[in-house]
């Protein structure tokens, strides 16, 4: 591809994607603000691995402190920057990269969350891209080390979802799709938007709720009353949505409009949800717990404001209340700051 890139937050998601596209024999830089993280890459490698053993390998990548940036004026300018840090970090990462892209070059959002206009507004909207992970599920438990708690997307399940602002299919999109087939599954989507809500829509019902209660992925979809209150923020998240006029995509076996029924009590569309929660706890590693939820057990801030927050935020001003958000954005807020022990307790009286 001969296309220098650059990855700014080389933890789960970042790592994950910078190692295979380095494994794959890609020009990759993976730069981090964790110095043990990076150290232990360079002295040892990256320790990608997963739920079988054919996901296990050992990589060298090339890998920098957030200090040695500068370097990349005698490397040469880079022509993609993945973002890959949190959402409240993504103005400092962006400016961090922007003195050093090509003229032709380009940033790309692969972050939970909304952030390509923060990143346009520092870059100019013709280089800004957007990237979901749709279901990665991966966690740096270690430094040096990322594991991925569920199976493969493969053919099954299209993993990484490029796309333009604009919506038109370009030659960079698919670019980009096509490096991150290195990882898993990829493709270009015109449905930017629809897409990048639809993943917020899924964030919205775990990511709270485990980082609020301490539950993993499977404890919090198999208990009756947590299962629950999971649909009703996903109906809550798809209702603003649709008043804010995205296109929502299927999420991981739902239809749109069946999650937003179940949550509303239609007792059919609660049956086909329930069953699909089920059944994807069932595929699940039982070590598999969201990233705010790892936020937490490593006493970090979440981006709790960028999605059950964010989620009240925009519901609140186009009149589309979504209180049940509201309160859970509350209840991180209050387990991040140490008001409250991460607990089951907290979401009883929802």
């Amino acid at each position: 591809m001969g296309k220098r890139i650059v990855v700014v937050g080389a933890g789960a998601i970042g790592g994950y994607a910078g190692g295979h596209m380095t494994r794959a024999g890609h020009d990759v830089t993976l730069i981090d603000a964790w110095p043990e993280h990076v150290e232990y890459m360079r002295s040892h490698g990256l320790q990608l691995s997963g739920q079988t053993p054919e996901e296990t390998h050992s990589i060298r990548v090339n890998a920098w402190h957030v200090c040695e940036v500068q370097n990349l004026v005698k490397t040469g300018p880079v022509g993609i920057a993945f973002i890959c840090v949190k959402s409240y970090d993504t103005e400092w990462a962006t400016h961090l990269i922007k003195p050093y892209l090509a003229p032709d070059g380009f940033v790309v959002s692969l972050q939970n969350c909304i952030n390509e206009e923060r990143i346009a507004a520092i870059v100019g909207w013709g280089k800004t891209l957007g990237c979901i992970a749709s279901l990665v599920a991966a966690e740096l438990y270690q430094p040096g080390h990322v594991k991925r708690t569920v199976p493969m997307g493969g053919e099954k399940h299209t993993v990484f979802r490029v796309g333009e602002v604009h919506g038109r299919i370009t030659r960079r999109a698919q670019m980009v799709a096509e490096l991150l087939r290195a990882a898993d599954s990829s493709k270009v989507t015109t449905n930017l938007w629809g897409e990048r809500w639809s993943k917020l829509v899924v964030n919205s019902m775990r990511n709270g709720l485990s980082a609020g209660t301490g539950l993993n992925g499977n404890q919090r979809d198999l208990a009756e009353g947590t299962r629950w209150l999971s649909i009703r923020l996903g109906s809550e998240a798809v209702r603003v949505g649709q008043a804010l006029g995205f296109q929502l995509e299927r999420m991981l076996g739902m239809e749109v409009e069946t999650l937003a029924r179940a949550g509303e009590g239609n007792k059919d569309a609660l049956a086909e949800i329930t069953d699909i929660l089920l059944e994807g706890a069932r595929k699940r590693s039982d070590e598999q717990r969201p990233s705010m939820a790892q936020d937490i057990a490593k006493g970090r801030r979440t981006e709790t404001d960028f999605i059950n927050g964010f989620v009240a935020a925009r519901g609140a001003e186009i009149g589309v209340p979504a209180p049940t958000h509201a309160r859970m954005n509350e209840v991180v807020r209050r387990v991040e700051r140490g008001d409250l022990k991460a607990s089951p307790d907290n979401v009883r009286d929802f």
